[in-house]
C-alpha cells in the first residue's frame, strides 16, 4: 500500500532527527578534541580569572550511565559523552606567587568525567562524578592575607547552571602555606581497599602556628555533593608539642563546610599547649585528658564550634561541662560552664607557676625557680591574651589537699576582654566561714609592656581554725576564728614581681583561740617551726586576741598595729615584711600578765628569709617557753597568711582596746638602735 504524503514526510523528518544525534555523536567521537584544547583554555582562563591549561590529551568517548532503578524508559539507553582530559593546570591569580617558584594551584594527572547530554538543552550541567588521578594542590596566603583558593565572583550570573553530585580523589597531597598563621603544611591522601567505611587514608606533617604538628586519618571513598544529609564519614589523629586530638564522625553538609559532628578526645600535658592544634587560648594546667560530643560549622573564617558533654581529668581533678567557641570579630570568643565534683588544690598550681620542677618539665615549661625563693617567678605569658575573648563559670563542690582542707564550693566567673581577665567573683566556702575576692588582671600591654597590671580585693568571714586543720587531736586543736581583709594593687609579670611591688593594705584578726606547735606543723609553716626549734617545748596556749594591721607600699608590709594577747602575756609586735626580697624584720616585746615566774620584757627579733627565718633572743629570755614560744609561733602564721587571704575588720572589743592601747605603747628596739617614738 503506497505511503500517504504526510506518512512520507513524518518518516523522513523521524529519520533526520536520528540521524543527526547519531551523526553528531560519531563525529564528535572521532573528532581530534586537542585541537580544541586552545580554544578551551582560554575561554577556562577567562572564567577562572587565572590560567587554565590542558596539557595533555583531550579525549571523548560515549557511555550509558549506570542504570537507575524503577522503569526503565528510552533516556536511560541514550549514551552519555565520558571526557577525560590529561595533565591539567590551574596557575595562582596575577597577585599570587608561589615561594618556590611553582605558579600553580592545583596540578591534576587525569580529570574524568560523565555529562547528562539532555540536561544540557535546559542550560544545566549535570556531572554525576567527576574523578581525580594524584592531584596537587597548593593552597597560599600571604601575610597580607590574599590568597589563591577565592575567586572574583562574575558581575553578570550565568545562565547556566551546575550540578556537581559527587567527587572521588584517587591519589594527591594537598599543601597549605599561609603567611598570616605560620603554618606550612603538607597532606598525602591515597585510596585504601576492603574498608566498608572509610575509602581514602591520608597523612598529615609540617608546622601550624609555628609549632610542628603530625597526624593521619581516613575519610570516605566518595564524597557526595548531591545528597546532603548523607553522612560523609571522617576520622582523625593529630599531635603536636606533647599534646594530642583524635576525632571520629560525619560531615552531613559537605558544600557548606558545615555539619561537622563528631567525637573528640584531648590530651597532653597542659592545656595551654593545645594551642598549636586548637587556636584557642586555655589557661596552663596539669596533665590533662577529656572526651566529649563536638559539633560545628567550618566556615571560611572558623565558624562555631560547641563541645558539649565532655568529662575528663586534669592532674588529679574531674571535671565536665560545655564550651562554645566562635571565630567572630575583633577577636575570637569562648564561653561555656565547666564544673569540678573534686578539686585537687595543688591541680592550680600551674595557674600561677607554683607547681613541683616535676610539673613544670612535663608541661614543657623550664623550672626558673630560685634556690632559696618562696613566692613563684614564673612568668604569665600575655602576649596571646588579646587574640581571645572568654566568659567561663567554673564551680567546684569540694577541695582537698594532701591533709585535709576543708573547702566545700568553689565558685568563679572568668571573664577576659581586650586583654582584660577578671575573676568577678572568686568565692571559697572554707572551714565554716566565707573567703570572697574580686581580682583584675590587665595582660593587654597598655599598662604595662609585656606584664600584668592586678588588682586585688579579698575579705576573710568567720574561718574557724579547728575546722581549717581536722586532723588536729582534739585536745591540741585550735579553736578561734578569723576574720580579715586586703586590698592591694600591683604590676608585674609573675607572682613574685606582682607581690613585690603590691601597694595597699592588709588586715586580720584572730580571737577566742588556742594555739600549738602541732598546729604549726599542720600548716607547713617554715617559720613556725624555726621559732619552736628556738625555744624547745611546746604548751597549748589560750589565745584572746591577735589584731594586725599592715599598710604595703612598693611590696613592703609595714606594720601599722600588731598585737596579740594571750593569758600569759600581751604582744607588741613592729616591723616589715619584704615580699620583694623575701626578708622579715619583726621585734616583738611580751609584757607578762601577773604574777609570773619568768618577766617576759626582753625583745624577740625574727628576721632572715621566708626560706631560712631566724630568731633571735635575749640571753635572759632563753629560758622562757610558754608565752615566748606562743608569741613566736604566732607570728609565723600571720607572716605566711597575709600576702595570701588576709585582712579583717576588729569586731571584738577586746582586741578593739588592745589596739587602742598599742597605739601610744613604745616598742622596744634591737640592741644598738635608738628607741622608736610612740606612734
Amino acid at each position: 500500500m503506497p505511503l500517504s504524503r504526510r506518512q512520507k514526510i513524518t518518516l523522513a523528518s523521524t529519520a533526520v532527527l536520528i540521524a543527526l544525534p547519531v551523526t553528531a555523536a560519531i563525529v564528535l567521537s572521532n573528532m581530534d578534541w586537542n585541537r580544541a584544547k586552545p580554544w578551551l583554555n582560554a575561554r577556562a582562563s577567562d572564567a577562572l580569572g587565572r590560567p587554565f591549561a590542558i596539557e595533555g590529551d583531550l579525549a571523548l568517548t560515549w557511555h550509558q550511565p549506570a542504570r537507575t532503578a524503577g522503569q526503565k524508559t528510552w533516556r536511560d539507553h541514550l549514551p552519555w559523552p565520558h571526557l577525560q582530559a590529561k595533565d591539567v593546570r590551574l596557575g595562582n591569580p596575577s597577585t599570587m606567587t608561589d615561594t618556590d617558584g611553582q605558579a600553580q594551584l592545583a596540578t591534576v594527572s587525569q580529570l574524568a568525567f560523565s555529562l547528562n547530554p539532555l540536561a544540557l538543552l535546559d542550560k544545566k550541567i549535570i556531572i554525576p562524578q567527576l574523578r581525580f588521578d594524584t592531584p596537587q594542590v597548593r593552597l597560599l596566603r600571604s601575610k597580607d592575607g590574599k590568597n589563591n583558593w577565592t575567586f572574583d565572583k562574575q558581575e553578570q550570573p550565568s545562565p547556566w547552571q551546575l550540578e556537581l553530585q559527587s567527587v572521588v580523589f584517587s591519589k594527591g597531597t594537598v599543601y597549605l602555606d599561609d603567611g598570616v598563621s605560620k603554618t606550612a603544611m603538607r597532606a598525602d591522601v591515597d585510596t585504601i581497599a576492603d574498608d566498608a567505611r572509610y575509602g581514602i587514608a591520608w597523612t598529615l606533617s609540617g608546622k601550624y602556628h609555628g609549632e610542628s604538628i603530625k597526624g593521619g586519618g581516613k575519610a570516605g571513598g566518595v564524597l557526595s555533593l548531591q545528597r546532603q544529609g548523607t553522612p560523609f564519614p571522617i576520622q582523625a589523629d593529630m599531635r603536636a608539642s606533647g599534646s594530642s586530638m583524635a576525632i571520629e564522625g560525619t560531615l552531613t553538609r559537605p558544600t557548606n563546610l558545615a555539619a561537622l559532628d563528631v567525637r573528640l578526645k584531648l590530651s597532653g600535658p597542659s592545656m595551654a599547649r593545645l594551642y598549636p592544634l586548637t587556636g584557642v587560648l586555655l589557661p596552663e594546667t596539669p596533665h590533662f585528658s577529656t572526651e566529649g560530643h563536638l559539633t560545628g560549622t567550618l566556615a571560611p573564617r572558623g565558624g562555631e564550634w560547641v563541645y558539649d558533654k565532655f568529662s575528663g581529668k586534669v592532674g588529679s581533678s574531674d571535671i565536665s561541662g560545655k564550651l562554645a567557641f566562635s571565630a567572630s570579630t575583633p577577636r575570637k570568643r569562648l564561653t561555656g560552664e565547666v564544673h569540678s565534683r573534686l578539686l585537687q588544690f595543688s591541680d592550680l598550681g600551674p595557674l600561677v607557676g607554683a607547681d613541683s620542677s616535676a610539673s613544670k618539665k612535663e608541661r614543657g615549661v623550664p623550672s626558673t625557680q630560685p634556690a632559696g625563693r618562696v613566692l613563684p617567678v614564673e612568668t604569665f605569658k600575655t602576649e596571646r591574651w588579646t587574640s581571645l575573648d572568654a566568659d567561663v563559670r567554673y564551680t567546684a563542690d569540694k577541695i582537698t589537699r594532701d591533709a585535709d582542707l576543708p573547702i566545700s564550693k568553689l565558685d568563679t566567673h572568668v571573664v577576659l576582654t581586650d586583654g582584660v581577665l577578671s575573676l568577678t567573683p572568686l568565692n571559697f566556702n572554707v572551714a565554716g566561714g566565707t573567703l570572697t575576692s574580686q581580682i583584675k588582671l590587665d595582660g593587654s600591654g597598655k599598662v604595662i609592656a609585656n606584664g600584668i597590671a592586678a588588682e586585688l580585693k579579698a575579705s576573710a568571714r568567720h574561718l574557724h581554725i579547728q575546722q581549717l586543720f581536722p586532723r588536729l587531736p582534739a585536745l591540741q586543736a585550735s579553736v578561734g576564728e578569723i576574720n580579715g581583709d586586703a586590698s592591694l594593687s600591683a604590676t608585674g609579670n609573675s607572682v613574685a614581681t606582682l607581690l613585690g611591688s603590691s601597694n595597699g593594705e592588709v588586715r586580720a584578726l584572730i580571737n577566742r583561740g588556742s594555739i600549738s606547735k602541732l598546729l604549726l606543723e599542720e600548716m607547713g609553716l617554715n617559720i613556725g617551726s624555726v621559732v619552736l626549734a628556738k625555744l624547745s617545748g611546746d604548751k597549748q596556749v589560750r589565745l584572746n586576741c591577735m589584731a594586725a594591721d599592715f599598710a604595703v607600699t612598693k611590696g613592703l608590709m609595714r606594720t601599722r598595729q600588731f598585737i596579740v594577747d594571750t593569758d600569759d602575756a600581751v604582744l607588741n609586735i613592729d616591723g616589715t615584711v619584704n615580699l620583694a626580697d623575701e626578708r622579715l624584720d619583726l621585734t616583738l616585746r611580751p609584757d607578762s600578765k601577773g604574777l609570773r615566774i619568768f618577766s617576759l620584757r626582753s625583745p624577740l627579733y625574727v628576721h632572715g628569709t621566708f626560706s631560712k627565718p631566724d630568731v633571735s633572743v635575749d640571753k635572759g629570755v632563753l629560758a622562757l617557753r610558754a608565752g615566748g614560744a606562743l608569741a613566736l609561733a604566732v607570728v609565723a602564721p600571720v607572716a605566711a597568711l597575709l600576702p595570701l587571704v588576709n585582712a579583717g575588720p576588729v569586731e571584738d572589743s577586746e582586741c578593739a582596746a588592745l589596739l587602742a592601747q598599742a597605739r601610744v605603747k613604745p616598742v622596744a628596739p634591737k640592741p644598738g638602735k635608738a628607741p622608736r617614738k610612740s606612734q
